[in-house]
């Protein structure tokens, strides 16, 4: 049985009066016991918006639903899809250049006649298409 020397520590441990890293779990570590740390992978969560900005420039067909309006409860808006941002969307008319802002808080669906660009957070480049038909 091997004897400790006084004021070393056991092969593998850190020295008295020291705490190990913290590290996560399923870190890599080398041969030697040494954690590698590497970088968390930074995924867009697969909000509404992401998807409308990874569409920028695609023309969509807008669904809105305004409760308690007695002159138009629902609207449908088409247009250029501009900009989007977590509460809301700018579209603009292709013809009079109109931009309209709307707010994603009476946002129902849109539509697209084109394949939408779609990433789904933690796979890296679009899924494979299919025809649906």
């Amino acid at each position: 049985m091997g004897t400790m020397q006084t004021g070393s520590a056991p092969m593998g441990s850190a020295p008295m009066g020291t705490t190990p890293p913290q590290v996560t779990s399923g870190s890599p570590m080398t041969p030697g016991g040494t954690v590698v740390s590497t970088p968390a992978p930074v995924y867009e969560q697969s909000y509404i918006e992401n998807i409308f900005r990874l569409n920028l420039g695609k023309v969509g067909t807008f669904y809105f639903t305004y409760e308690n309006n007695k002159e138009w409860n629902a609207k449908i808006y088409k247009g250029v899809l501009e900009a989007a941002g977590r509460d809301h969307i700018i579209i603009s008319d292709p013809v009079t250049g109109v931009r309209t802002v709307l707010l994603m808080i009476y946002f129902d669906y849109a539509t697209f006649d084109e394949p939408l660009k779609y990433q789904y957070p933690g796979v890296i480049g679009n899924p494979v298409t299919r025809n649906c038909r």
